[in-house]
């Protein structure tokens, strides 16, 4: 039994705004995933796949349409539940900084942003290299340097082109990256922090130094599978280990 578990007991998940399917590299559909949403009692969900620059399992932006079509039927068919269509962008260290620029925002409803490999422009390999033999770990190094300024100029850049990012998701993760400096960032746009069930960022150390600043947090399942749609209780064990008020958690709540 672990250190936490009566207190998550106390808490349940009212969104889920971090989800993958088919249309990306998850395994279930749009309705096999608004299905968990339901089981689980969750108010919303969005359908959040991987932006189009991804080398292996981008969107394809000529899919979209068909995705709104899908949506929008599910949304007659499940009323009681929320539908969105969102993308989990890539961060880019060239303009626009994102590989989802703003002139296609209103495509969805809801835009998530995080780094991953196969990603051109982003320092894949170095990046690669840093998280799988160890090297690179210094922390004033120019991989860290560059690593930051990329998620604040995908912040900021953003930000002032009207193409608001509204989550970012796994912050810390596949590389060396200033955590202090992108969560002050995250408080200078009103962006939220997730914090990760699939991915260990922010870990435990991150949301100690995150929760320093003016900044509000949210958990994402991440889930690539129907079945981990709406798991919060690994990310609010972190936050509770860290010392995180829960209310400071925008999509959970306490249960009366």
């Amino acid at each position: 039994m672990g250190k936490f578990d009566d207190i998550i007991k106390q808490y349940r998940m009212v969104y889920d705004h971090h989800t993958h399917t088919t249309y990306s590299h998850g395994k279930g559909s749009i309705e096999d995933n608004v299905k968990a949403a339901v089981s689980k009692g969750l108010r919303s969900i969005a359908i959040t796949d991987h932006g189009p620059g991804h080398m292996t399992y981008g969107i394809d932006r000529a899919k979209i349409p068909q995705m709104r079509a899908e949506i929008a039927a599910l949304r007659e068919k499940y009323p009681q539940i929320e539908i969105l269509l969102g993308v989990e962008a890539n961060t880019l260290r060239i303009e626009p900084f994102l590989d989802v620029a703003a002139e296609e925002r209103p495509d969805y409803d809801i835009l998530l942003a995080g780094y991953h490999y196969g990603i051109r422009h982003a320092g894949m390999i170095p990046n690669y290299v840093y998280k799988h033999t160890g090297l690179f770990h210094d922390e004033d190094s120019s991989l860290l340097v560059k690593n930051t300024a990329m998620i604040l100029d995908s912040l900021y850049y953003n930000e002032e082109h009207g193409n608001h990012i509204d989550i970012l998701t796994h912050p810390g993760d596949k590389g060396p990256f200033d955590i202090e400096d992108i969560v002050k960032a995250c408080a200078d746009t009103g962006t939220l922090v997730e914090i990760n069930d699939k991915h260990a960022h922010l870990t435990v150390s991150e949301i100690k130094l995150a929760a320093g600043c003016d900044v509000k947090f949210v958990i994402g399942s991440d889930a690539h599978v129907p079945e981990k749609v709406g798991s919060f209780e690994g990310p609010l064990e972190r936050a509770l280990e860290a010392g995180l008020d829960p209310v400071r958690i925008v999509n959970i709540e306490k249960i009366d």
